[in-house]
């Protein structure tokens, strides 16, 4: 795996910590009941700190892209592994 293939991995990986985290204990000012006029329903009431979001994010995804990059180098794992079909037939030595 080359820098920018792990830099792109980081960056998937990481994206998606972030719609995990994001609603993670959100008050909406539904669930709060002090709408503001003009927002909707499900916008953060206070509270809301998109910094700690952003600094769990970062250390969830830290060792998620470790192990994922880690099967990928090493080559634990392959397509063979997964193909619970055997579509792919026989492996060949070549």
């Amino acid at each position: 795996m080359g820098i920018v293939t792990g830099i792109v991995l980081f960056a998937v990986v990481w994206f998606m910590v972030l719609f995990v985290v994001l609603p993670i204990r959100l008050e909406t000012q539904g669930d709060v009941g002090e709408r503001v006029e003009g927002t909707h329903a499900g916008s953060p009431a206070t509270g809301f700190s998109m910094k700690k979001r952003v600094r769990l994010t970062t250390l969830w995804a830290i060792p998620i892209w470790a192990i994922i990059a880690g099967v990928l180098v090493f080559g634990d794992i392959s397509v063979r592994d997964i193909d619970i079909f055997g579509r792919m037939g026989p492996a060949s030595d070549q």
